[in-house]
């Protein structure tokens, strides 16, 4: 079936709750005034983050409702929207039902803007749970159709966006191409670095009308990843972070100050590290969610491979490389009070929940390339100079057997024993990693370096970022995926040639991960299909994923 905005609200495409929901609540144009939508976030079994934005400061009210009609109005209050903020308002709504679906909009004179649908966390014995996995929506690539088709399951429970939820890049640099010719370019023109500048794009990206949808529709669990600040950050800096940008610092807290402020995210305490965001959710007795942070709070600097490829010509040399640089255990991912965080959750976890959810990222996986200098470029390919030097990259890391990515947990495997051997210490071996960044779908059996099973990661494809091997050619593209997943034997299956998310559904006997893609992201009319579903049960002290 094909999908457009206009229809879906026309017609009511979602079932269930959803439908009437969505027939209601865009039947009338939106307020110029709440020109962001709504959102909400970071439930808990009796509260909930409602959250917009206003064209202007304004006075405000915002009600909490068990109907979409609003006659059973349970929470209403005031406050107001400023300069301060951006405009941007939040309330952490307090005093809920746990597991309970409610209503809520915001009002501001005779402005009024469109309802939103939030649901908290469920207590006590809980037989299903559904959950959309998403990353990586990059807004001049493309319209964020999978966000959309999100909003269009009323199955769904909660969101969980793993990061990249915005990008820094100016329009002098990657996706601009496509950026022009969908009238979707970054704004401002250039890269971001100031707050307003952050604050700009995330307004930007608030326009979209899948996510404008998707926001309306479900309670978000948000984590950043690198773009929300800058490609590749660590605790010290970043790699597109340069000298004539002034201070990381000042860079960083702009970008997390104005991520706070346009995400229904709730504000930490007073004394608390804004950049300290790991959290836990607990699910009833069925299930458990840690989100990690593990861009800059812990991170030493990412190993460059361009300081290193030309020398790994010998035997010694690669040995070194591996087992002395990227194997520098004093290279760090997360800090120490993630761990101690962490650690604490998991153990209780292991005593009450059936299932173990770690909201993750970045691949942890070990993903090496595959000898391909058997495999040639087509020759329209090979006459361009960028795409002939991607591959040539490819099989020189092919050739010596190399992590595909070292900004991944590949280029810090001491620190992922780490990790894993603080999960051991917990008795947690039956991980489910929930997986963003890498513009791939992945489905992966995990073990630790003693060989010892460690559970599975679900890794999902951007709603618009391409996949790495794309500019290779569909043939190509293909034949790599499947070498990837034949050389590794963490891999089950990759393919890097979708957008879309992934949909984790629970219950007490088993988990099924759906990988979702949608056929198009150059227009708001597209078509989402099934690729794969696997099932995963518990298997000893872990667990086994098998193809449905």
């Amino acid at each position: 079936m094909t999908f457009s905005r206009r229809h879906f609200i026309k017609t009511g495409l979602a079932t269930g709750i959803a439908a009437p929901f969505f027939h209601q609540a865009f039947a009338n144009t939106s307020s110029a005034l709440f020109d962001s939508g709504v959102a909400s976030g970071d439930p808990t079994h009796d509260a909930v983050i409602l959250w917009t934005h206003t064209a202007r400061p304004v006075a405000l009210e915002w009600q909490v409702a068990e109907d979409l009609n609003f006659t059973r109005v349970v929470k209403q209050g005031r406050g107001n929207t400023v300069d301060a903020s951006d405009c941007t308002f939040k309330v952490d709504v307090t005093g809920l039902n746990p597991g309970s679906v409610y209503y809520y909009r915001f009002i501001a004179g005779k402005e009024q803007s469109e309802p939103g649908r939030t649901k908290t966390l469920p207590q006590g014995n809980l037989h299903s749970l559904s959950i959309a996995v998403a990353s990586c929506s990059n807004y001049p690539f493309g319209y964020f159709n999978a966000y959309h088709h999100i909003a269009a399951d009323a199955d769904i429970d909660y969101v969980v966006h793993l990061g990249d939820y915005i990008y820094e890049y100016g329009q002098d640099s990657w996706g601009d191409k496509e950026g022009q010719a969908l009238n979707r370019r970054h704004l401002p023109a250039h890269e971001i670095v100031s707050l307003a500048d952050y604050r700009m794009r995330h307004r930007q990206y608030k326009t979209d009308n899948g996510s404008r949808l998707m926001h309306a529709a479900h309670a978000l669990i948000p984590t950043w990843d690198d773009h929300e600040s800058a490609n590749n950050p660590y605790m010290d800096g970043a790699q597109n972070h340069q000298s004539n940008e002034g201070s990381w610092a000042a860079r960083r807290a702009a970008s997390i100050q104005a991520y706070y402020e346009w995400m229904p995210l709730r504000e930490p305490l007073q004394s608390a590290d804004k950049a300290n965001l790991w959290r836990h959710f607990n699910f009833g007795d069925l299930a458990t969610l840690t989100t990690l942070e593990t861009r800059h709070t812990g991170r030493s600097l990412q190993i460059d491979y361009a300081e290193h490829l030309k020398q790994l010509n010998t035997e010694q040399a690669l040995r070194h490389f591996i087992e002395t640089v990227l194997g520098d255990p004093s290279r760090t991912m997360i800090s120490v009070a993630m761990e101690q965080f962490l650690q604490a959750q998991l153990s209780a976890s292991v005593k009450q929940s059936k299932w173990r959810l770690i909201g993750n990222q970045i691949p942890i996986a070990r993903t090496h390339v595959p000898k391909v200098n058997d495999l040639t470029l087509p020759a329209e390919l090979a006459k361009n100079d960028a795409v002939a030097a991607h591959f040539a990259y490819f099989v020189a890391l092919g050739k010596l057997d190399l992590p595909i990515y070292l900004d991944t947990w590949d280029g810090y495997p001491v620190a992922r024993e780490k990790f894993y051997q603080l999960c051991q210490s917990a008795n947690a071996t039956d991980l489910i990693v929930l997986t963003g960044d890498s513009h791939a779908f992945w489905a992966n059996q995990l073990f630790a370096g003693d060989g010892d099973a460690m559970g599975v990661e679900l890794g999902t494809a951007g709603i618009t970022s391409p996949g790495d091997f794309e500019v290779l050619g569909t043939k190509l593209a293909t034949e790599l995926d499947k070498r990837v997943a034949n050389h590794n034997r963490e891999i089950i299956w990759t393919d890097c040639q979708h957008r879309g998310y992934v949909k984790v559904m629970l219950n007490s006997d088993s988990v099924k991960a759906q990988f979702i893609a949608v056929n198009t992201i150059s227009s708001e009319h597209y078509r989402a299909n099934l690729l794969r579903e696997y099932q995963i049960t518990k298997q000893g002290k872990s667990l086994s994923m098998s193809l449905v």
